[in-house]
Formats: C-alpha cells, sequence, structure tokens
C-alpha cells in the first residue's frame, strides 16, 4: 500500500453545495432562500437578541443595583475556634500552617483571624490581619499577635 492508495471511506466525505449555480444544482435562481423579505436579501437578518420591535429583554430588566469597588480587598476568614481545635500550645499560626492543616487553600492570597469562639493555648499569630476581639482573646490566652498584622 502506497500513500496514493489511501481515500476517505465511502460516505465520509460529501461535495459543498454551490447555490446559486443553475437551475441543475436545485439550488439555482434564489438560492435556497425565498422570494422576498429580509431574509432573502444580502446583508439581511436580524441582530442576536431582536426581539422585532419590541422592548429587548437585556433592556427591561432593571440594572444591577450599586457598584463593585475595584479596590477591595478580600481576607480568607479565620475564626479562633478554629486555632483552638487545630493547634496545639505554642505553636505559631501563620499562612503556611494553616495551609499545611487544611483551613486554607493554596491560592487563598490574604488571611485573617476572627474573634468567634474561645481560646485557652497561647500561639503566635503571623497573618495578614487580625480582629481587636480575636487580638484580645489570643493575648488572655498567653499568646501574641506579630506583624504582618
Amino acid at each position: 500500500m502506497e500513500l496514493k492508495d489511501l481515500y476517505p471511506a465511502p460516505g465520509s466525505r460529501h461535495a459543498k453545495k454551490r447555490v446559486g449555480r443553475g437551475p441543475g444544482s436545485g439550488k439555482g435562481k434564489t438560492a435556497g432562500r425565498g422570494e422576498n423579505g429580509q431574509l432573502s436579501r444580502a446583508g439581511g437578518g436580524k441582530r442576536a437578541g431582536f426581539e422585532g420591535g419590541q422592548t429587548p429583554l437585556a433592556r427591561r430588566l432593571p440594572k444591577l443595583p450599586g457598584f463593585k469597588n475595584i479596590n477591595r480587598v478580600e481576607y480568607v476568614p479565620v475564626n479562633v475556634k478554629t486555632l483552638e481545635e487545630r493547634f496545639e500550645a505554642g505553636e505559631v499560626v501563620d499562612r503556611d500552617s494553616l495551609i499545611e492543616k487544611n483551613i486554607i487553600k493554596k491560592y487563598e492570597k490574604l488571611v485573617k483571624v476572627l474573634g468567634d469562639g474561645d481560646l485557652t493555648k497561647a500561639l503566635t499569630v503571623k497573618v495578614d490581619k487580625v480582629s481587636k476581639t480575636a487580638q484580645a482573646k489570643i493575648e488572655a490566652a498567653g499568646g501574641k499577635v506579630e506583624e504582618p498584622c
């Protein structure tokens, strides 16, 4: 067998329909577009979303309220009760240790410790932000909050 002997399976390939090429083609004269009307014209037809002169759905619906602040900084919340459950006394709580203990995901950048729950262990917290109530609970338990907070 040689390259010249290769050919597609019978019925797998079809010739393109050549419209507007005479009456013998079966698509002559009007080329399958019918006689008159918007769709028979070159460039004719309606744009996406057009509803025949009726006000389109996209214009009937109200716009979303408010605005989105492009400078907003998103923090991943971690509560004090989570630190109580997952960390031993004397451990350092930072981004790497939180990822290691599956509290936050690797791609989540900024972390904020919030004050929900109680803390009885002395921990050293080194995260991006700590709420005032969380800081008070950490320090009351004998721990400390360090930079970059």
